[in-house]
């Protein structure tokens, strides 16, 4: 079984193609999860689908057949040809898929780098994926040891000291815009989710005042009231009238198609300033010679400085990504070493069992003795096991351990029970993100 990642992210595919690539609904992502794992080469899947990348993320048998039956998958969804598929992702298997995923949890491959929203994508792409019946045990162990080192690197670096999320980055680049005088200014924000209200927050840290677009009421009045004063709220049934009354907008939405279009704008008389958070785009290629419109890749910009701030943070953070890829395939080899020790003296407590039922039908002992003899051998073998066990142990440590573990199941004749891995796995790591 190998891992395999395919990645479609803000480094190598611009951003009107992962909107053809990203899943608009739960429903869609199901309907592609169910086809992906109905292959007999892919074991279990999850699919990450966010604002700057889409990446699929299978335990699988056979890597060549995954990543192609992937890309032929996608191309049926997006309208993009296998060979413009294949041009821009990126493929990781084995070691440094794991490396990926650990790296996306701890957030190195975010846009901002430091980012505090991934994590969350992260556990629900893949509790999505397990309540479907797509993902399960294998996939489960990378998550769990990917959570804890995205902890361990949030905790040990300063590297979310800096801007937290894509949101946070557009405020920032409005107030290079108008400096201070965005104090006092009302902001549109469309959209309640967790990309509106971090606008909100920054925007009101910097005394903004704010109103608040969205189809549910009763939620837009809540986070009003929670939020304090400056902050109003109104239906997407008033949109009109608030693009063509202010100049500072945000907009976030789920919405599968554009919210925001030309024939929407009366008049090109006020400078407006736009932010586009939502993949796919809320707002519609516009000719108006006033208009500064920012999606998401024309922030990279602001990303690149954010990362420079963060490159000494950024280095210590990949040290513990290393750190846990190592204590991970360790604690693999460990998952296939446990049922082979307990299979071995399994096998030896057989053997005693048959002897001395041998031993007693030939009357070369009275069947009084056998509770003694089955204690004594028992204690005998497990001396005699004992110094190869640990070595056993020992050698599942080492990268190199797996042809000699091969060799001591064919001469064993064991073969591994997924249930006995599964017990040792709660065992010993009990902590999961199912």
């Amino acid at each position: 079984m190998s891992y395999q990642v395919v990645s479609f992210n803000h480094k190598n595919c611009q951003q009107e193609l992962r909107e053809k690539l990203a899943f608009s609904s739960n429903e869609e992502m199901a309907t592609m999860l169910n086809k992906l794992t109905g292959f007999e080469f892919i074991e279990e899947a999850y699919i990450l689908s966010t604002c700057n990348r889409v990446e699929i993320v299978i335990a699988s048998k056979d890597t060549f057949s995954s990543y192609h039956a992937i890309l032929g998958m996608l191309s049926l969804k997006s309208g993009l040809s296998f060979f413009e598929l294949k041009g821009m992702d990126g493929r990781y298997d084995d070691k440094e898929a794991i490396r990926h995923i650990f790296a996306v949890v701890s957030s190195l491959e975010s846009l901002v780098i430091g980012e505090s929203q991934i994590t969350g994508q992260v556990k629900e792409a893949f509790r999505f994926s397990y309540q479907n019946g797509t993902a399960g045990a294998k996939l489960n162990r990378v998550i769990s040891y990917a959570i804890k080192c995205g902890a361990e690197v949030r905790n040990v670096t300063d590297i979310s000291r800096y801007p937290l999320s894509i949101a946070s980055v557009a405020v920032t680049q409005a107030y290079k815009i108008y400096g201070d005088n965005i104090t006092g200014m009302s902001a549109v924000v469309i959209g309640a989710g967790e990309m509106g209200l971090i606008a909100i927050k920054n925007l009101l840290r910097l005394g903004c005042d704010i109103i608040i677009l969205g189809r549910d009421i009763d939620k837009l009045k809540s986070i009003a009231k929670e939020l304090g004063e400056d902050v109003r709220y109104d239906t997407m049934v008033h949109l009109h009238k608030y693009l063509n009354r202010y100049r500072l907008l945000f907009s976030a939405t789920s919405s599968e198609d554009t919210i925001i279009k030309q024939e929407m704008i009366e008049s090109d008389n006020i400078d407006r300033v736009w932010f586009d958070m939502a993949i796919p785009r809320d707002i519609d290629d516009m000719n108006l010679n006033r208009l500064q419109l920012f999606r998401i890749d024309d922030l990279k910009g602001i990303s690149k400085e954010n990362y420079a701030l963060k490159a000494e943070q950024a280095n210590r953070a990949r040290d513990i990504v290393d750190r846990y890829i190592d204590d991970f395939y360790k604690w693999l080899r460990a998952l296939s070493i446990e049922p082979i020790i307990k299979d071995m003296r399994l096998q030896a407590k057989d053997a005693i069992s048959k002897e001395i039922n041998r031993a007693i039908k030939k009357r070369f002992i009275p069947s009084e003795y056998r509770e003694n003899i089955e204690k004594m051998a028992e204690q005998m073998f497990n001396r005699f096991l004992h110094n190869p066990t640990q070595n056993l142990r020992e050698c599942s440590s080492k990268s190199t351990s797996s042809n000699r573990v091969e060799a001591i199941k064919d001469i064993f004749n064991i073969e591994i029970d997924e249930q006995d891995v599964k017990k040792y796995k709660r065992e010993h790591h009990k902590k999961g993100y199912i």
